[in-house]
């Protein structure tokens, strides 16, 4: 029997316009604009990490489809609107990334070779790639180092972007004592707050405290974000197996005073850590 044919890219494309078509298409995805589609881009892009983090490689190529599809999506409204479409975006990020590796494509172009004897070396590599960055950032009016970092990213991912940028220029702790030393600060500040009642103030504070423990995350070389999902996956774990300890001794969590469900708790992780 015949393997069935794979679909390919301009597939994809050809369904697109097909769902987007006004009189014969989804009204759902005609309705769509760029704003629109945000929610969701963000939501496929932490499945696609979510099913990376679980291990998840049978899944994973379902969950890239869909993160996929939302490029296609923003390319096909912006080719509607005469703005871009998709050869566009596969243009601008070719263009862009020969262009920030020119220790692979010497020559500016898709098709050059370097001189296989000639071993770029990894600083070397780094500071091309911020220099192009930086160059990009001009180029699209970027004056401030730390103009084009994204408001709307998650709050950890951006307070370590941030903090990147200006480490570049040489704004950072000399070493690790310096980050833990402003942790303390920032804790002594928080709990001074603490006495005062002072809403805004204690806000100020604790926002104070996360920075600087993502300061911390980064000096480490741990990716701030991924690193408390994993804890809050960690936590949520330990607490369904001790929610499920309750049940099995006909007990609801709600009802169980603090030192059993300490002694729950505790069982719980014990039980995570014989399995691993």
């Amino acid at each position: 029997m015949a393997a069935k044919p794979r679909y390919v890219i301009d597939d994809l494309l050809y369904l697109m316009k097909r769902l987007r078509d006004r009189e014969s298409g989804c009204p759902w995805d005609c309705e769509q604009d760029h704003a629109s589609l945000i929610k969701y881009t963000l939501e496929e892009a932490y499945e696609v990490a979510d099913a990376i983090e679980r291990g998840d490689t049978e899944h994973l190529p379902e969950e890239l489809g869909d993160l996929l599809f939302q490029v296609v999506f923003y390319a096909q409204v912006g080719a509607e609107q005469e703005q871009f479409d998709f050869a566009d975006v596969v243009d601008r990020i070719v263009a862009k990334l020969i262009s920030r590796h020119p220790h692979v494509f010497p020559d500016g172009t898709l098709h050059s070779h370097r001189d296989s004897s000639l071993v770029p070396r990894k600083l070397e590599i780094s500071a091309t790639w911020e220099q192009k960055k930086h160059e990009e950032r001009r180029s699209k009016g970027h004056s401030r180092l730390l103009a084009d970092v994204p408001v709307a990213m998650p709050a950890l991912m951006r307070a370590e972007k941030i903090q990147k940028r200006a480490a570049k220029v040489g704004f950072d702790w000399p070493d690790l004592q310096g980050v833990l030393a402003k942790i303390q600060e920032e804790l002594e500040e928080f709990t001074s707050e603490l006495g005062n009642s002072n809403v805004a103030a204690i806000e100020e504070e604790l926002g104070d405290i996360l920075f600087s423990v993502v300061n911390l995350a980064r000096r480490v070389g741990c990716d701030a974000e991924s690193t408390l999902r994993r804890a809050t996956q960690k936590f949520e774990r330990r607490f369904n197996v001790m929610e499920d300890l309750a049940l099995k001794q006909g007990l609801s969590l709600a009802d169980l005073e603090g030192h059993t469900m300490d002694r729950l708790w505790h069982e719980a992780k014990r039980l995570e850590r014989s399995i691993d």
